[in-house]
């Protein structure tokens, strides 16, 4: 078994660099989605009132 007590390794620093860069949040997407829904759904509300 591996010890309770953590210690830095030396990887850590470059793993932390790397998800620093790559992972964030994907906002834009979220806002594209939320947009086209919007769009579809007034298209329908439209389309549907003639």
């Amino acid at each position: 078994m591996k010890p309770m007590i953590w210690h830095p390794e030396s990887k850590d620093q470059k793993v932390n660099q790397y998800l620093d860069r790559t992972n964030r949040e994907p906002w834009l997407a979220i806002l594209a989605i939320v947009l086209v829904l919007v769009c579809a759904f007034t298209l329908l509300v439209l389309v549907g009132a003639f």
